[in-house]
C-alpha cells in the first residue's frame, strides 16, 4: 500500500502533515506567529527577554521558510537554538529545512534529537515515526507513534492514528493498520488518508462495495490525487460498471495530463 505523500499533521506555520504517515513532503514546521516585536521593559527579566528574542528568531524564521529563503531560515533556525538549546522548536525548524533540501538522514537525526528531548510532545513524536516510515522502516515506527498517542495533552490524534494504521499495513501489520485507521476516523470521519488507506484495503480483500464506500467518502473529502482515481477506476471495473470506471479514467486525464496512463484500467 502507497504511503500518502503528506505524513505529518499541521502545527506551524505549517506544524513541521509524513500526511496525515499524511506539509510539504514528511515535516512541518513549528506553529509561529508573525507579529511585531514586542516591546522590552526594565522589569523584564534576562529569562524573558531571552524568550522573546527566541519567539522574534522563530517567527522570522518561519516567515523565511515560508518564502523559500531556506539560507535565512536555517540561519533564524540556529540562532534561536543558541538562545534556548534545550527547547525543539528550532529543531523542528532546522529538520523542516533539511526536508525540504532532501537531506534524509540530517532530517532524521534532527526529528531524532526533538523526539528525545520532547518525550511528552505527541507532534513531535508523531513527526518521527512518520519520518520512519517515510524511509522504509514502518516497524520501527509504529513504537513511535504508540509513544505520540499515549502522549499527554495530544491535541490531533486522529493524525497519528491515521499516520499508524497506514504504516501498519506497510510493515504487514493488517488487524492493527485497520484498528488505528477506524480509530482515526472515528475522531475524524474526514480523514483523506485513513480513507484512502482503508478503501485499498478493502479492494485488496476483494470487498469491493466496501471499497467504493470509502473510495467515495474519500473523493468527498478532499481533492483526489492521481491514485484515488485510479483505485476508484478499478474498483468500479471489479464491480462491473465500466461506465463508471472510464469516467475515472476521464478524470485521470482531465485533472493529471502528465500522468494518465489510459490505458491503466485495473
Amino acid at each position: 500500500m502507497r504511503l500518502p505523500d503528506r505524513l505529518v499533521p499541521a502545527a506551524i506555520c505549517c506544524a513541521l502533515a509524513l500526511a496525515g504517515c499524511g506539509g510539504s513532503k514528511g515535516v512541518k514546521l513549528p506553529k509561529t506567529e508573525l507579529s511585531v516585536a514586542p516591546t522590552y521593559t526594565a522589569r523584564d527579566g534576562e529569562d524573558v527577554r531571552r524568550m522573546h528574542r527566541y519567539q522574534d528568531q522563530m517567527a522570522l524564521g518561519g516567515a523565511d521558510f515560508s518564502s523559500g529563503n531556506l539560507a535565512a531560515a536555517e540561519k533564524r533556525a540556529r540562532a534561536a537554538q543558541k538562545l534556548i538549546p534545550d527547547r525543539v522548536d528550532a529543531l523542528l525548524l532546522l529538520a523542516a529545512i533539511a526536508e525540504r533540501r532532501s537531506d534524509a538522514a540530517q532530517t532524521g537525526a534532527l526529528l531524532q534529537r526533538a523526539a528525545t528531548l520532547a518525550p511528552d510532545r505527541g507532534d513531535v513524536l508523531n513527526n518521527y515515526a512518520a519520518w520512519l516510515c517515510q524511509q522504509g522502516r514502518a516497524g520501527e515506527s509504529l513504537g513511535w507513534f504508540d509513544r505520540a498517542l499515549a502522549a499527554p495533552g495530544y491535541g490531533t490524534p486522529a493524525v497519528a492514528l491515521s499516520n499508524s494504521g497506514t504504516c501498519a499495513l506497510q510493515a504487514g501489520q493488517a488487524e492493527r493498520g485497520e484498528r488505528d485507521l477506524r480509530a482515526a476516523l472515528a475522531r475524524d470521519p474526514r480523514n483523506a488518508q485513513s480513507l484512502e488507506s482503508l478503501a485499498q484495503l478493502a479492494f485488496e480483500k476483494g470487498s469491493f462495495m466496501e471499497a467504493r464506500a470509502f473510495s467515495e467518502r474519500r473523493l468527498a473529502a478532499a481533492p483526489p490525487t492521481r491514485s484515488v482515481l485510479q483505485l476508484a477506476s478499478q474498483i468500479e471495473t471489479r464491480l462491473g460498471d465500466q461506465q463508471a470506471a472510464d469516467r475515472y479514467q476521464q478524470r485521470i486525464r482531465q485533472e493529471f495530463p502528465q500522468e494518465a496512463d489510459t490505458n491503466s484500467r485495473g
